[in-house]
């Protein structure tokens, strides 16, 4: 039952965009072909009819309407894909922890020719970019649907062919990764992770940030770690200087339009 109603919601909105699309074109006929000016009450149904026909073929639509509380988020889109229109996907927990492209271009930066494992890929903002600029990316999701989505997103920018995506939980998988630099970027734990004045390491998910440096460690040294604009310096300091042997820490505040987005701490035991 709960797929024929569906189906037959979507017959209805077919047939309303028909009659709207129909409406529209007889109103455009009928200002370009006569001399006579159309009645005031039918200039304003139609123009009721041509608002609402443009909101329901509005892109965003379907994306705006899921959630009242992502709207802030929404209004971003364009910051998050530059190419949002040409039909890329995100979850919920997508519109909120997806790295803004601006900021994903420069990180992405620092692995030119690199081979990149993406622990925790989501719906692929940083893989994207990654696969831009390196020699091959490693994308790895607990989450099928957020895999299915980052590979979707990859076909719009076009480098879906430069890279491998792995569902699965990069603590269990880390003994058979190989690769050059290890992009972390682990759940912060929600939009109020800025409500706390300092944000420490243990804070995040789905282990603390000690625990997922040091399984990252046994990957590579080269590790990049991208976090909330609060997170305590402090600790990254301490991540760096208790390796062994001592690791580089470079720490970039990253912005965009102005406002801090977020921290990226480049560890690395010569430059990446």
């Amino acid at each position: 039952m709960a797929r024929k109603r569906k189906r037959s919601l979507l017959e209805q909105g077919n047939s309303r965009r028909c009659s709207i699309r129909k409406l529209s074109t007889n109103y455009l006929n009928l200002s370009s072909s006569s001399d006579e000016k159309p009645h005031p009450r039918l200039v304003c149904f139609l123009s009721l009819h041509l608002f609402i026909y443009s909101v329901i073929n509005s892109p965003a639509e379907k994306e705006e309407s899921t959630s009242p509380k992502l709207t802030k988020y929404w209004l971003q889109r364009y910051n998050l894909f530059s190419r949002y229109d040409e039909g890329i996907e995100m979850d919920e927990e997508g519109w909120y922890s997806v790295t803004p492209e601006e900021i994903a271009v420069k990180q992405a930066e620092r692995c030119r020719g690199k081979v990149v494992i993406d622990c925790f890929s989501g719906v692929g903002g940083n893989t994207i970019q990654f696969a831009k600029v390196s020699s091959s990316v490693i994308a790895i999701d607990i989450d099928p649907v957020k895999v299915e989505m980052a590979i979707n997103n990859a076909l719009v920018y076009g480098v879906d062919d430069r890279v491998d995506y792995v569902v699965g939980d990069f603590i269990h998988l880390a003994p058979s990764l190989k690769g050059d630099v290890l992009f972390l970027s682990p759940p912060w734990g929600g939009p109020m992770y800025n409500k706390v004045e300092t944000y420490t390491l243990d804070m995040l998910q789905p282990k603390d940030g000690y625990k997922l440096f040091q399984i990252a460690q046994t990957i590579t040294p080269n590790i990049i770690m991208f976090l909330p604009r609060n997170v305590d310096l402090a600790q990254l300091e301490e991540l760096a200087w208790l390796s062994s042997p001592p690791l580089t820490l470079e720490i970039e505040e990253n912005c965009v339009g102005g406002r801090i987005k977020g921290i990226t701490a480049y560890f690395s035991c010569c430059a990446v």
